[in-house]
């Protein structure tokens, strides 16, 4: 090992020689970043999970300032504007009774993150529980547990959140109601697979044998290390459950007026589509931004987490 003067003054910089003759820095063999640096290093270079997570900055602040944003209430009409174009006192123009649309776009806003969030949430907490089950007990418990799952996902999704939507009634809650808890059905199955797979290695039995209880196993010692696949999936469900709130508006079973959904827009627009385009094409165009960052972003963040690419 050697030390070199720099011009001005002693070198702190180590060198090592290598077994083929060749000089490395010392620095190289320095203690590994912590992971979610170099998780943030990895996401950062990825432009389009960039340009997700910059567009679900601003999805997020126009849902925490859309008062001081929106030029008009969600319910004010204004009697001389039925159905004009955008224009500088409407931005994105007026609908059927002379609201203003880009107002209802941006309140819309807080409809859908509230929507997309807990409903996905609610989902991840389901299948979560019952995947890491099945995958740790298995036999009986699995059996029974992937059998329910099968016969649910036998049933189209949108005619089983349709029937349920009908039963209870059309409100925001009872779309996230709806969502929630016939979303769980894939991250059931993703977890399952993973704790398949990890209940098999030696840090489990390590545990097993030191008698900590199952739950503890499961859930200090499993789940951290099948987190990966979990938040690359509920990050992408996000837009997932927007985009079915979306089409329940579209049926007829989402929230009623005057929520300002953006389905329950594009719905009421989609009739006017020849004269009145604007009435469908900005909601449209905030469900389809929307979806596509949180669709960026879920696949930046499975680059960034998969050790292959490290």
């Amino acid at each position: 090992m050697t030390t070199t003067d720099s011009p001005t003054g002693p070198a702190t910089e180590l060198q090592a020689t290598e077994p083929g003759g060749g000089v490395s820095d010392v620095a190289d063999l320095a203690a590994a970043r912590p992971l979610r640096k170099d998780v943030w290093r990895r996401f950062k270079r990825n432009r389009l999970a960039m340009v997700g997570l910059a567009l679900l900055i601003l999805l997020v602040l126009t849902a925490i300032f859309a008062d001081f944003i929106a030029p008009h209430s969600i319910t004010d009409r204004d009697s001389t504007q039925f159905r004009k174009g955008p224009s500088g006192d409407h931005y994105f123009g007026t609908d059927t009774i002379g609201r203003d649309v880009f107002s209802r776009v941006v309140y819309g806003t807080r409809v859908s993150l509230k929507i997309g969030i807990a409903a996905t949430t609610i989902a991840l907490v389901i299948g979560l529980f019952l995947g890491a089950i099945a995958g740790f007990f298995g036999g009986l418990l699995d059996t029974l547990i992937m059998r329910v799952t099968d016969i649910f996902l036998a049933i189209p999704y949108i005619v089983l959140a349709v029937a349920i939507a009908s039963v209870l009634g059309r409100s925001v809650n009872t779309v996230i109601f709806v969502l929630g808890f016939t979303g769980w059905l894939g991250i059931c199955r993703i977890v399952r697979s993973s704790f398949l797979s990890l209940r098999q290695l030696e840090y489990v039995e390590a545990a097993t044998a030191l008698g900590y209880s199952r739950f503890r196993i499961m859930f200090r010692h499993i789940l951290p290390n099948a987190l990966q696949p979990i938040i690359v999936y509920g990050t992408i469900a996000v837009g997932s459950v927007i985009l079915s709130e979306a089409a329940l508006s579209f049926l007829g079973v989402g929230p009623v007026d005057p929520t300002p959904a953006w389905g329950l827009m594009v719905s009421d627009g989609k009739s006017l589509l020849a004269v009145s385009p604007h009435l469908l094409f900005f909601p449209g165009m905030a469900i389809f931004l929307t979806v596509l960052a949180f669709v960026f972003v879920g696949d930046g963040l499975r680059d960034a987490l998969d050790p292959k690419l490290k």
